[in-house]
């Protein structure tokens, strides 16, 4: 099992400095993850400015070690994250390229932009995904194995349950660029996401253990 973590730092003014008095013990805590598996992926959520936001995390496991992982984190533990979300997740099998390696220098101050995307509600929004999904899929690949697609995955409504969002990492440095890949997407052209939330990160290459293909 795989769970998304979506969490959201406070807005009151004691915000950036919460995040930068927990900073090196959250980096030295996700290091520790990564290496050990239970870290898939950790990246901040930042605004089109660069202000933080909050984190993206990627766990593995069942939910006692979502549990475990949220009861350990100092952006949890040290009233960073204000709302945390935790979802069911599926992540896409496409050819990933090799994650940069540990301790290797990232263009910043943003490297990536990661979108957050919901489907529809209404009853034919499960139909449009799964017509969409092989072209989605197909038109993928390429820009994973180049590295232009980082990661990405399905939000599910349960363990093994309906999808009903995705989540993916690309190669871009501004929304604007972001949104111009996604908008010929068939999950767009074919109104899959009827909602998106847009996010520039810097990727921290961590020793993270290879995606599934």
């Amino acid at each position: 099992m795989t769970w998304l973590v979506l969490a959201f730092d406070g807005t009151d003014a004691g915000a950036p400095m919460r995040r930068m008095g927990a900073r090196d013990a959250h980096v030295a805590f996700i290091t520790a993850e990564a290496e050990a598996g239970r870290l898939l992926l950790g990246l901040p959520l930042h605004d089109e400015q660069g202000h933080s936001l909050g984190s993206m995390m990627v766990i593995a496991g069942e939910r006692d070690a979502l549990d475990d992982y949220l009861a350990a984190e100092p952006f949890a533990t040290q009233d960073v994250w204000r709302r945390v979300e935790t979802h069911p997740f599926r992540i896409a099998k496409l050819p990933y390229a090799p994650w940069p390696s540990p301790g290797s220098a990232m263009p910043g101050p943003r490297s990536h932009t990661i979108v957050v995307a919901r489907d529809g509600d209404d009853p034919g929004a499960g139909e449009r995904r799964l017509a969409a999904r092989p072209a989605h899929v197909a038109r993928l690949a390429g820009p994973a194995a180049d590295g232009m697609v980082l990661f990405g995955g399905a939000i599910l409504d349960a363990p093994d349950g309906r999808m009903t969002g995705s989540v993916a990492v690309t190669r871009h440095a501004d929304h604007a660029a972001a949104q111009r890949f996604w908008a010929e997407d068939p999950y767009a052209t074919q109104d899959v996401w009827r909602e998106t939330g847009w996010y520039g990160t810097l990727l921290r290459p961590l020793p993270y253990h290879p995606l599934p293909r």
